[in-house]
């Protein structure tokens, strides 16, 4: 696979949320680090989608309701908004998933209509930046693996939950496995000449 950047490719930054960074209410340790290379990058591509959580008040996944997590990300909230240090005039789409109270979705792709706009936009290859790696990333991509696309994981421009120690480099090594391709952003923007 060539890791030039072309008309076919797209970028997907993944949940790229405050209350995923450190401060907010769900943060992924070092999440902060993921908003520069995901920026640099973004120029480089024809397509940009952004994913973002957006929760009723009552999500399944939050610890009142029984679930794993904290409460996090809920629409409208500054919590699911995007940091201010993020390049957002640089995104085209934005994709708003597990927004039905009953029904959790780590991936950009389920419940959503992202294959569908990627297909309109003629992309054939996707590369994935966010938070987290052992989540809503490792999700993302398998499904856009799933979904007929190729996929690139940044690997400098993701970082883990790590509920358990090791789960963000097991995810990657599934990604992997299952057909994604791992490279660095520096890798990326010297093979587009960047």
């Amino acid at each position: 696979m060539t890791l030039d950047i072309r008309p076919t490719d797209a970028l997907i930054a993944v949940d790229i949320e405050n209350d995923f960074l450190p401060g907010g209410a769900l943060a992924v340790r070092d999440g902060n680090a993921v908003i520069n290379p995901t920026n640099r990058l973004m120029p480089l591509f024809p397509v940009v989608v952004a994913t973002r959580d957006w929760h009723p008040g009552d999500h399944c996944s939050f610890a009142p309701q029984g679930g794993p997590w904290p409460v996090h990300c809920v629409a409208e909230t500054e919590g699911a908004a995007f940091p201010a240090t993020l390049a957002q005039s640089e995104i085209d789409l934005e994709i708003l998933k597990a927004q039905t109270t009953a029904q959790d979705a780590y991936s950009g792709f389920d419940g959503t209509d992202l294959a569908a706009q990627l297909r309109e936009r003629g992309v054939e290859r996707v590369f994935v930046t966010g938070l987290a790696t052992d989540y809503c990333v490792r999700a993302t991509t398998l499904d856009a693996l799933h979904a007929g696309f190729a996929a690139v994981v940044v690997t400098d421009a993701v970082r883990a939950v790590d509920v358990q120690p090791g789960d963000g480099e097991r995810a990657l090594a599934e990604m992997q496995a299952a057909g994604a391709t791992l490279i660095t952003s520096d890798e990326l923007r010297a093979a587009a000449g960047a």
